[in-house]
């Protein structure tokens, strides 16, 4: 894209796009927020509801997880001078509970009895804590802390906000998806889903432990 770049070329150096760390806390972020056992969640949730009901609920879902992870993000570090908590030490209990969460993906979903009104799920349980559950509270907290500067934390807002429009299109768009898919097609994206958290969960209680040990 030219004007992309021309419009690069002419931003001082030090405020240059970073696009391999958007493009890394992107891809971070999209898993963390199970995408596809959101879109089969959502699905299970909404099947008594009609195409326009499940997209405004989509949109409505998508604005409480931006709303509600913008807050995690900015204000982890706040958190952690709050309590006294060190950044390791909640890097390998975000991890732990990361891997439980990757763990009940894998098992597969249990749902509940369903309320009759659609919009009372948008916030409960469909953005929290079906979207972000404690393992991603955990994960997105560690990610806020770890952000230098106010440049990183705006390129990594940018990309969390990408992230959840992803899985807002996948919400919006649930009923085509499902038609594509099939339902046996969510369930073993969701359990896929579930083994790159597993890994992703790993490799934050393992830095944890390093960063920890001074190894």
């Amino acid at each position: 894209m030219p004007f992309l770049k021309t419009y690069l070329r002419i931003l001082p150096k030090e405020w240059c796009v970073d696009w391999s760390f958007i493009v890394s806390v992107y891809i971070k972020f999209f898993f963390l927020m199970t995408p596809f056992f959101v879109l089969s969640m959502f699905l299970v949730m909404t099947k008594e509801e009609s195409s326009e009901a499940k997209k405004k609920l989509a949109l409505h879902v998508s604005a409480s997880v931006i709303f509600t992870c913008t807050i995690l993000l900015f204000f982890g570090n706040y958190i952690f001078d709050l309590f006294g908590i060190t950044l390791d030490a909640f890097r390998i209990g975000a991890g732990s509970l990361l891997f439980l969460t990757a763990v009940s993906l894998i098992q597969g979903p249990k749902t509940d009895a369903l309320p009759k009104d659609a919009s009372a799920i948008a916030v409960v349980p469909l953005a929290i804590p079906i979207t972000i559950g404690p393992g991603t509270i955990g994960a997105l907290l560690v990610m806020g802390a770890g952000m230098e500067g106010v440049q990183q934390t705006l390129q990594g807002l940018f990309a969390l906000i990408l992230a959840v429009g992803s899985v807002g299109v996948m919400l919006y768009f649930s009923g085509a998806i499902e038609r594509v898919v099939g339902r046996n097609g969510l369930t073993v994206l969701s359990k896929i889903t579930g083994l790159v958290l597993a890994a992703l969960a790993a490799q934050i209680v393992f830095t944890g432990i390093k960063n920890f040990l001074e190894l």
